[in-house]
Order: C-alpha cells, then sequence, then structure tokens
C-alpha cells in the first residue's frame, strides 16, 4: 500500500513563495527555473518579484542531457526546450528548482548554465529542501524544510489551485 501525505497545505506553499521572493527580491533579478517543478516556481516567485517592483529577467532550463544517470532514464527521455532569453555572463543568476534532494539536478543545472556563459554568481532557491545530499549543494534560500526519510518521494502538486507538498512512500 502505496502511503500518501501533505505535507505542506497550500497556506504553507504560499506563505514560503512569499519568503523566498523577498529574500530574493533586487532591482533586476535574473530567474532561470529547472522545468518541470522549478520553473512553475520560479513563474510564481516572478509574480511576486515583480509585484514588488522588481524587473525579472525569465528562463528555463531542460537538463535532460546533463543528467548524470541519463543511461537509465531510458531510450526517450521527455525533453523540453531550454529557453535563456538573456546573456548570463557577468550576471547573478538565481536558479530555481522545487524539491532540494540528492544535488544531482543542480549539479546538470550549473553545468548546463555554464555552456551558455559565465555568470558572476549562481544562487539557488529552492521550494522544499527534503535532505539527502549525495554532492555538497547548499540553497541560498529555501522556503519549506522537511527531512524525508530515505524510501519517501516529495513532489510539489501544481495542477490545481492551491499548490500542495506531498510526501509518498515508494518503498520500504
Amino acid at each position: 500500500m502505496m502511503e500518501v501525505q501533505v505535507i505542506f497545505d497550500a497556506r504553507a506553499v504560499d506563505d514560503a513563495l512569499d519568503r523566498m521572493a523577498d529574500a530574493m527580491r533586487s532591482d533586476q533579478v535574473w530567474l532561470v527555473g529547472i522545468l518541470r517543478g522549478g520553473a512553475r516556481v520560479a513563474d510564481a516567485l516572478q509574480k511576486r518579484l515583480e509585484a514588488g517592483g522588481s524587473l525579472v529577467h525569465r528562463g528555463n532550463l531542460d537538463i535532460s542531457f546533463y543528467r548524470d544517470d541519463l543511461d537509465t532514464v531510458g531510450p526517450n527521455p521527455q525533453v523540453r526546450p531550454t529557453r535563456l532569453p538573456f546573456d548570463v555572463g557577468g550576471k547573478s543568476v538565481w536558479l530555481v528548482d522545487d524539491v532540494l534532494y540528492t544535488g544531482r539536478t543542480v549539479r546538470a543545472a550549473l553545468g548546463e548554465i555554464f555552456d551558455y556563459g559565465r555568470p558572476a554568481a549562481v544562487r539557488l532557491a529552492v521550494l522544499v529542501d527534503r535532505g539527502g545530499r549525495e554532492l555538497p549543494i547548499a540553497a541560498d534560500v529555501v522556503g519549506l524544510v522537511h527531512k524525508a526519510p530515505s524510501g519517501c518521494s516529495v513532489k510539489l502538486v501544481t495542477d490545481r489551485p492551491g499548490w500542495h507538498v506531498l510526501q509518498r512512500r515508494v518503498r520500504s
């Protein structure tokens, strides 16, 4: 039996997004979401940042071909286009993801960003830090923290109003 639990409700997610945007706010923000969940979080942050007066330059990365486990994904990975409509060279770029776990997704995203140029800095903003790092990666801005047990997945659900975060036992 698969055990599913809501660990953060819509109110907690909205409050976290507000706090994250406040921590990231500046006159200009270069915001890059990691497809798919990170792009949705970046969209939500963009709205909040622009409402607060920031000029936001927005892009998305598809890290499919930068993953270190590409050989285990299967013969036809779902690939979407990367869209970086600005030069990252010399900019302080915010990389955005929904859930930070092992750090491997962020490592792949960093590789792709540097293929587009040499930013002055790359900062990481994540909605949920679930622990379990395998690489020395840490977020600069974290909305929510949840120490998930091994054998569980943590997922941001955005397919209806009132985003929430689920924990699901996938193995015992």
